[in-house]
């Protein structure tokens, strides 16, 4: 039978016309192509694939990791990144559940190294009266070694270590310049384009009395632009803790080598009203255009959550904001600085500084709070781990054991900082066309990033003039945002319809939580100069409506704590829509993002309950609901 049908098809084959045996030409075939691709992947120039990183993180080499415990170095931690299992200071095995696909190692430029050389007694160390009482009591171990421990950042907090110890471990020096080249080197070893990029970068680590103005210097370059340089210091009287000097040396860095840089603040918690100042620097000089186009240049991002708190907004600033207090950290700079006060909040936080932002410009010409959003995890561990069940803390002394939820992380005047108090937070999503140094930097310097608690949701935010319902009914809605609009990180173009309208899309970490809602947060400035903010809820699941008071509902809670575990029977795996906003106007000043909220999970303290059997105290949260905040989109009114 297969025969005869075979030979019915040769036959039929044969029969055919002349003209349909004759192969088609180049020229007949390429009459098919209808003069637009059909692919839709093809001739694509826009980002297509999200990368995840860390641009924060500390090893033995920072003086305080060391001085705490962290015995791992530049290897462990790049090796950890990429996927590898390692084992922690505390002698845990330790393995990311996914690998990064880039990181940026950022070791306190001061004195780094100087942890490994005080446990060895370098001379250069103990031949000085500070440096030999930190080492006597580093050998002795216990409290005695925790007390030295303090009692050094305490001096460098406040410009008092001996000044033969900071010229020992100052750029220049032979000490520091051969650290500074391991740095380079390990990272040049370790960068894979296309599959793990290595960015090379540091801390500068501005304590002004102990309040926090730190920022995390990040170089587009190769080894060979780095080496050209050393990192900037703060310690006087090679260093300056003033942020226009930073500003300064990364200006010198691209004029002296050709390359790139940029810098990212964090932890505006900690700076007692320093990080967003609005009339005057710490220093006294007046916030003019110098300032402002300055930290608009060199600051384009700000991590906004890390192992330290959450620094989107705090509630006592948002107080209509039923998510604000996430993760608060606001007892001051742990025992360094003196006691916070509420009027210092409006300058610490970066809501309201993309509020002051706006202010600013209109006074200024240029707005210097104008930066997309970041997460980075703080670590001072050299483990990148901002999972809520692979917590490893922020120091070697809070690496998982039965202790670490009830002791306090640091008690001071203060205030005191539970164990439990710690966030397991945070990693940066980057848009990048690729990823390679260049691409991923690329990406951070025009915002298209967002930051994420930990969790790997998937977020697109675009805003535009025209996009409408239909631009939604693709499997890729970015096609549509980059050719009717601009991505998060942008200036809306000019307007073309009453009101802008936003499209933004959510997709939940393939191994996470279901996701709770989609908010887009409004910031704006009345032609008075009056700052307002609002959050609208604009996309959310299972068919909840608002209440009276126009909130929505919770979305429930599936929390088992007796296992700490939960289930996405809640939740909604994607989100999306259009949403145009209802009080726009043209006169005024304005940015939006969206920020995405997850349904309740475990926090890491209820993991520590139930593998470790450790103790929780009454007053411990043990649920939250992670997030992630994309950068904004601005708008500016004509003239």
């Amino acid at each position: 039978m297969r025969k005869l049908v075979l030979f019915s098809i040769l036959s039929a084959l044969i029969t055919l016309p002349a003209a349909a045996q004759i192969k088609p030409s180049a020229e007949s075939l390429q009459g098919l192509y209808p003069g637009k691709a059909y692919s839709p992947y093809a001739q694509r120039s826009f980002p297509s694939q999200v990368y995840w990183g860390e641009t924060h993180l500390h090893t033995a080499l920072s003086p305080d990791a060391g001085l705490f415990g962290n015995t791992l170095g530049l290897d462990e931690a790049w090796r950890f990144a990429r996927g590898e299992e390692v084992k922690s200071t505390t002698g845990q095995p330790v393995r990311l559940s996914r690998p990064l696909d880039f990181m940026a190692l950022t070791d306190h430029s001061d004195m780094m190294g100087f942890a490994t050389d005080l446990f060895a007694g370098a001379p250069a160390i103990v031949d000085t009266e500070q440096g030999r009482g930190w080492y006597e009591a580093m050998q002795k171990g216990g409290q005695a070694s925790a007390n030295a421990a303090l009692d050094l950042i305490t001096n460098f907090a406040q410009g008092t270590l001996d000044p033969k110890l900071v010229e020992a471990y100052s750029p220049g020096s032979a000490a520091y310049n051969a650290v500074w080249q391991n740095v380079i080197d390990a990272a040049e070893r370790y960068n894979e384009p296309g599959r793990f990029t290595a960015l090379i970068g540091y801390e500068w680590t501005s304590l002004v009395k102990g309040n926090n103005l730190h920022r995390n210097v990040i170089l587009r370059d190769n080894g060979r632009r780095a080496e050209q340089v050393v990192p900037m210091v703060t310690q006087a009287p090679i260093g300056s803790t003033d942020p226009l000097d930073l500003y300064k040396w990364l200006e010198n860095y691209e004029a002296e080598t050709g390359g790139k840089a940029l810098a990212i603040a964090h932890n505006g918690n900690l700076s007692n009203g320093l990080m967003f100042p609005v009339d005057a620097q710490y220093t006294g000089r007046e916030i003019d255009e110098t300032y402002v186009m300055a930290r608009n240049r060199w600051e384009p991002l700000y991590e906004v959550t890390q192992i330290k708190g959450d620094g989107e907004t705090h509630p006592k600033l948002s107080p209509d904001d039923q998510f604000a207090d996430y993760e608060t950290w606001d007892a001051g700079n742990l025992d360094l600085s003196e006691a916070k006060t509420d009027d210092m909040l409006p300058r610490e936080y970066a809501r309201a500084a993309l509020k002051s932002g706006l202010m600013l410009e209109q006074k200024l010409g240029t707005n210097p709070y104008k930066f997309g959003m970041i997460g980075s995890t703080d670590s001072h561990t050299s483990l990148s781990t901002a999972e809520e069940d692979n917590f490893f803390g922020k120091a070697t002394n809070v690496e998982p054991s039965i202790h670490r939820i009830a002791h306090p992380f640091t008690e001071t005047e203060n205030g005191i900082f539970p164990g439990w108090s710690l966030a397991a937070s945070g990693y940066a999503g980057v848009w990048a066309t690729e990823n390679t140094r260049a691409a991923i930097w690329d990406a951070m310097k025009r915002k298209e990033t967002y930051a994420t608690t930990g969790p790997r949701i998937t977020v697109r935010f675009f805003g535009g003039w025209e996009f409408d319902d239909n631009d939604l009914r693709s499997r890729q809605p970015a096609f549509r945002g980059y050719e009717k609009g601009v991505p998060m990180g942008g200036d809306l173009r000019t307007a073309t319809s009453d009101a802008p309208t936003f499209m933004v899309y959510a997709l939940r970490d393939p191994i996470g939580a279901n996701l709770d809602r989609i908010q887009i947060v409004k910031g704006w400035m009345d032609a008075d100069g009056t700052l307002h903010e609002q959050v609208h809820d604009v996309a959310w699941s299972d068919n909840r409506e608002p209440g009276s008071d126009g909130k929505l509902p919770p979305v429930g809670n599936t929390v088992d704590m007796d296992a700490a575990n939960w289930t996405n029977t809640i939740g909604a795996s994607e989100l999306a829509t259009i949403w145009t906003d209802p009080a726009f106007d043209p006169d005024q000043r304005a940015f939006y993002y969206a920020r995405v909220i997850e349904i309740p999970t475990p926090r890491w303290v209820l993991y520590d309950k139930v593998r470790l059997g450790a103790e929780i105290p009454e007053d411990a949260v043990v649920v939250g609901q992670e997030r992630a905040y994309t950068s904004p989109i601005w708008y500016t009114p004509k003239g």
